[in-house]
């Protein structure tokens, strides 16, 4: 089991869990997640050699909460990797991340190269910016429905999804799994207008067999504090879009790894599909082909542990080889 303290990063308090000796592995979580999202890695990892931290990123769990919207940018999550590593006494680290925390993950070898080792993003494919803001392109495309637009009405989605924590990530937990019914697409990520997010979302009797009870129970405690924090990250991407212009049209560089499955339903957004089959000829550092996993849904490194773990041991330790 992981051991847990507070570590102090960049003016804030990082809740973290770390468990092994060696070279230094950092998990980044998602939304609405926190550390205990890679309970299935820390002993695989550990075990063949390696350091593995996963913090609470900032917003989360224990982690402390900035009240300023825009301490949640690209830029201060970045900083807040390398400050990480830093404060953990090392120099270099490999950078894994899903969902939000894979953005997070390839920014940091975008913007620190000389700090990350190697990346792997889950879920969520290597960024490459758009000439628009990405707000605005998704209010035009779906008329204002998608959930983007809808986490940025200040308060809306936080007192919606806290009116009652633990059937929210339930819902939220089995709509995005590939155990949901129906077909993968961007419909599932849609609001209707005068209606709350979960009001269409299932609420299923039983939970599909990688999510138990003890880690629902563990994910409402992190949530204890409220959405807030965590729905912060999404008031920033046109602040993010504006102040990731210098690197626009870059590309990761250190080597790097991409999983998904082929039932989530991020991969399935629009031009996504596509920047997944370039991604071979535009980012030559990834070490394979995307590896996109039969049956899984968008929680990753929970449905699929045994796959993710071989996935991500093989390009580690051929790094550290």
């Amino acid at each position: 089991m992981p051991a847990h303290r507070m570590i102090d990063v960049n003016g804030i308090r990082l809740h973290i869990a770390e468990h092994g000796e060696g070279p230094l592995v950092v998990l980044l979580h998602g939304f609405p997640e926190s550390w205990h999202s890679w309970r299935h890695q820390f002993g695989p990892l550990a075990d063949a050699g390696f350091r593995v931290v996963a913090p609470d990123q900032r917003g989360y769990g224990r982690s402390d909460r900035p009240a300023d919207v825009s301490a949640y940018s690209i830029l201060h999550l970045v900083g807040d990797v390398v400050g990480l590593i830093h404060a953990l006494g090392e120099e270099q680290a490999y950078v894994v991340g899903h969902d939000w925390g894979a953005p997070v993950a390839w920014h940091s070898a975008l913007l620190r190269p000389d700090v990350v080792l190697g990346v792997a993003g889950l879920s969520v494919p290597p960024p490459f910016r758009g000439a628009q803001p990405p707000l605005a392109v998704m209010d035009r495309r779906f008329d204002g429905r998608f959930y983007w637009n809808y986490f940025n009405r200040p308060g809306v989605a936080d007192a919606e999804f806290a009116r009652d924590t633990r059937t929210t990530l339930r819902k939220f937990f089995f709509m995005a799994s590939g155990d949901a019914p129906g077909a993968v697409g961007v419909e599932r990520m849609l609001v209707e207008d005068g209606r709350g997010w979960l009001e269409s979302v299932p609420d299923p009797e039983i939970l599909p067999p990688w999510c138990t009870e003890d880690d629902l129970d563990a994910l409402t405690e992190s949530f204890s504090r409220g959405f807030t924090g965590a729905l912060n990250w999404y008031r920033n991407l046109d602040r993010n879009w504006e102040l990731t212009a210098p690197w626009h049209g870059a590309v990761v560089t250190r080597p790097a790894l991409y999983v998904y499955g082929d039932r989530d339903p991020v991969p399935a957004f629009p031009g996504t599909p596509d920047l997944i089959a370039a991604l071979p000829r535009l980012m030559p550092s990834l070490r394979r082909k995307p590896i996109e996993l039969a049956g899984c849904g968008h929680w990753t490194q929970q449905e699929r542990p045994d796959e993710v773990n071989t996935a991500l041991l093989d390009f580690l330790t051929e790094l550290r080889g």
